[in-house]
């Protein structure tokens, strides 16, 4: 079947996008879609908390992680005209330029500057399609997004960053700076649940993906042949190809933690066979996708009609998934980012 935009539409009342986190991260509902009940129907979710989440598992399993970290990537400042200016770091190109979106009145020309405060201040270099390049002289751009940067919270939470975001919009193992959306399976993440986790000899494995803003940005063409994926820098090392190749060769499964580490590791197998990777990914999953690394997943409740939730329903399969999100929304669910989250074995037609 030749899915369109159309198809992934669903109705979400908006009072179950979560404003806020829960007070404790395993404290969060998951829903399992763990295999079809029969060849003919899809396959029934199960109403699960995240604490059970072992259960779902077993040992010789690998988790893999993306271990991204945050940026205090958005900056407000005002042009010289006095007007003002929101700037969302996209990348850090070195220690002094960056890729960033720019918000204005007007937009900014090549030479303008943009203050930050009276001492600090960023020059507008040039663009490169949607985004600025914009250099930071004299200065170094993460000592001023530590000084002076928000944490980039999504569009879809309705109220500024504050002091809890800080630590909750990012994970518990996160590493490695260059985000600017948080990887928002693994909030879900303790290190109780960590511990567990080990003590069952259930594996674990990190790649890094560095999210991007694009992740937010709607497809604008209901042809989803026409729609160009933006581009996320990635990460997968030998080490983690070790590891899975030994789970694999071992009976285990591999467990991707969100859509980044799924991406990440097809991506890394796009070539037939699974290999080191490091560097830009345009990969984009939906329905027809033949995964040829992830076994399982666990995310969270994308928006509709996106990209996320694309990949989502390629990989469990598109009826199985479009009926357990509108489970999720009749049992009342916390959808997105701070949300609830999701355990999804793959169901996509594609050999083991």
């Amino acid at each position: 079947m030749h899915y369109r935009l159309s198809d992934f539409h669903y109705d979400l009342p908006t009072e179950l996008i979560a404003q806020r986190p829960l007070s404790e991260r395993a404290a969060s509902r998951l829903l399992a879609l763990t295999g079809a009940d029969d060849a003919k129907s899809p396959s029934s979710p199960r109403d699960l908390r995240f604490i059970d989440l072992p259960e779902l598992l077993n040992p010789g399993d690998l988790l893999v992680f993306n271990n991204t970290q945050v940026m205090r990537a958005r900056l407000f400042g005002h042009k010289e005209t006095g007007g003002r200016v929101e700037i969302l770091i996209e990348r850090l190109l070195s220690p002094h330029q960056a890729l960033a979106h720019v918000r204005a009145s007007k937009p900014p020309k090549p030479g303008a500057l943009i203050r930050i405060d009276s001492m600090v201040h960023l020059r507008v270099i040039g663009r490169d399609e949607a985004l600025y390049l914009l250099s930071a002289e004299g200065a170094d751009l993460a000592e001023i997004m530590s000084a002076h940067g928000h944490i980039p919270l999504p569009p879809y939470i309705q109220r500024p960053d504050d002091a809890a975001d800080e630590a909750r919009y990012q994970t518990v193992y996160s590493r490695h700076r260059g985000a600017v959306a948080a990887p928002t399976a693994g909030l879900h993440f303790d290190a109780p649940m960590l511990a567990r986790l080990d003590a069952l000899g259930i594996a674990r494995a990190e790649i890094t993906l560095h999210v991007g803003a694009g992740t937010f940005q709607p497809v604008r063409v209901d042809d989803l042949d026409r729609h160009e994926m933006h581009a996320e820098w990635l990460e997968v090392d030998e080490t983690v190809c070790a590891r899975i190749d030994e789970t694999k060769r071992a009976g285990g499964r591999v467990v991707a933690v969100g859509t980044t580490s799924v991406r990440s590791l097809e991506t890394a197998a796009a070539s037939g066979a699974l290999g080191p990777f490091r560097g830009d990914s345009r990969l984009f999953i939906r329905p027809g996708y033949r995964f040829r690394v992830v076994d399982a997943m666990i995310t969270n409740f994308h928006l509709p009609s996106s990209t996320l939730l694309m990949l989502v329903a390629a990989f469990a399969g598109y009826d199985s998934v479009m009926a357990a999100y509108r489970h999720a929304v009749a049992k009342r669910y916390r959808f997105f980012s701070y949300g609830d989250a999701m355990f999804l074995s793959r169901n996509d037609g594609s050999l083991a």
